[in-house]
């Protein structure tokens, strides 16, 4: 497979895992409970994207798998209890104010960063 192939098929991959997981397999439970620190609503969100990858990840043969997968949670985790809080603090809803959808795009905007960074991360080891 050559390097671009690669790069979307990997980024096309992380795309449709995060469209799965954020918008059909949700559940209130997660969604809910995204703003409270420690939460496992919150934690089981950002640990079925960080396990999702680890398992696209292995194909690639990526040597740093486990590691991109726990930043992946890290920061999935924080960027969702940011948001939820940003919002909760200035009490914008999804039917009040512009703020709220302009806070979840970049929300989603943060979270393909992270797949690029991961994309970019597996292609350079792989040489």
């Amino acid at each position: 497979m050559t390097s671009a192939t690669s790069v979307l098929l990997l980024i096309t991959l992380f795309l449709w895992k995060h469209f799965v997981w954020d918008f059909y397999c949700q559940p209130p439970y997660m969604w809910k409970n995204k703003g409270t620190l420690g939460h496992p609503g919150g934690l089981l969100h950002a640990g079925a994207h960080a396990a999702s990858s680890f398992l696209i990840l292995l194909p690639f043969g990526c040597e740093q798998a486990l590691f991109l997968s726990i930043c992946e949670f890290i920061i999935h985790y924080v960027v969702d209890f940011t948001k939820m809080n940003i919002n909760k603090e200035m009490g914008w809803a999804c039917n009040t104010h512009e703020q709220f959808w302009q806070l979840v795009g970049f929300d989603q905007l943060i979270h393909q960063l992270t797949y690029i960074g991961m994309t970019f991360t597996v292609i350079r080891s792989l040489g």
